[in-house]
């Protein structure tokens, strides 16, 4: 298979109705490991908003159980672009995702902000790091489906280009980005559980790394200290290169699936999407609106 067969495909494909299709190859054949790490860097920036960091950190959610947490965001979020959103289990996790939600008090700008960052992270990722970058019709399917997960969740006034997605997010970020003690702990919690995922060796130093990934106003929102410049220009320089290699080997031939990840623990024997999740603890339901 030539190894730029899923460009090819993709880019024969309309980005307006086979967005879904697009995306999925992106995610599964094209960029498997690259979309999971930028997705999971989308979700950690959010916790350096208070709001969103001190609500997850009053669920224990992301402190207490953050193995499951992990898995049941990754198992929710797969089905509509596996499927497709009409597809019943598609239906199910969205439904999951919504039931959820509607337990807390969550101002709609917060679920737009999220929304950003699953269209903007990806991206920038794979213009710093990936074997190539996203093309404009790749792009374009990437914000039609995030638009389309975002009517299904309600969310008003979604943008609807990446330019707005991008001015969104990054505004967003200046405006609220700052210190909170719980927020602190869901990320300080976030990174222990990543480094769990390498062997003992590899933990100390994937740490390290990750903190070495995050720009200057994350870091600090955390009050993480900045790791020496030149680990960070090592970290960077080496996920540059791992992107260049990979421009030598041939096309995925079988999509990579979240069930496929080795970090994906919980439910060695399957799962229910009706099942995954959690709902409140009493009184945590009744908090008030953030605006």
């Amino acid at each position: 298979m030539r190894r730029d067969h899923w460009r090819r495909v993709n880019d024969a494909l309309d980005p307006e109705t086979s967005y879904v299709e697009i995306y999925r190859n992106v995610v599964a054949h094209e960029f498997p490991w690259d979309l999971n790490q930028a997705l999971s860097f989308a979700l950690f920036r959010t916790y350096a908003v208070p709001g969103i960091g001190r609500l997850l950190d009053a669920t224990g959610q992301f402190t207490g159980d953050v193995q499951k947490r992990y898995d049941d965001t990754a198992l929710l979020l797969e089905p509509p672009t596996r499927y497709g959103f009409d597809h019943p289990e598609a239906r199910a996790a969205i439904r999951r995702i919504n039931q959820m939600h509607r337990a807390y008090d969550i101002p709609e700008h917060e679920f737009r902000y999220v929304l950003s960052t699953f269209v903007v992270v990806p991206k920038r990722w794979l213009d710093d790091y990936g074997k190539r970058p996203l093309t404009p019709v790749e792009e374009r399917a990437s914000v039609n489906y995030y638009r389309q997960l975002g009517r299904h969740m309600n969310i008003p006034d979604i943008p609807e280009t990446f330019a707005e997605f991008a001015e969104l997010m990054d505004s967003y970020e200046a405006e609220h980005f700052a210190y909170d003690a719980g927020a602190r702990r869901v990320a300080d919690a976030t990174l222990a559980l990543m480094q769990t995922f390498y062997a003992k060796p590899a933990q100390r130093p994937a740490g390290l790394f990750a903190r070495a990934l995050m720009d200057d106003p994350l870091r600090e929102a955390f009050r993480y200290d900045a790791p020496p410049a030149l680990v960070q220009r090592a970290s960077r320089a080496a996920l540059r290169a791992r992107g260049r290699l990979l421009r030598a080997f041939p096309a995925r031939r079988e999509p990579k699936l979240i069930e496929d990840i080795s970090w994906i623990r919980s439910y060695p024997d399957g799962h229910d999407v009706e099942q995954l999740g959690t709902f409140p603890t009493p009184g945590l339901a009744g908090c008030p609106v953030r605006h």
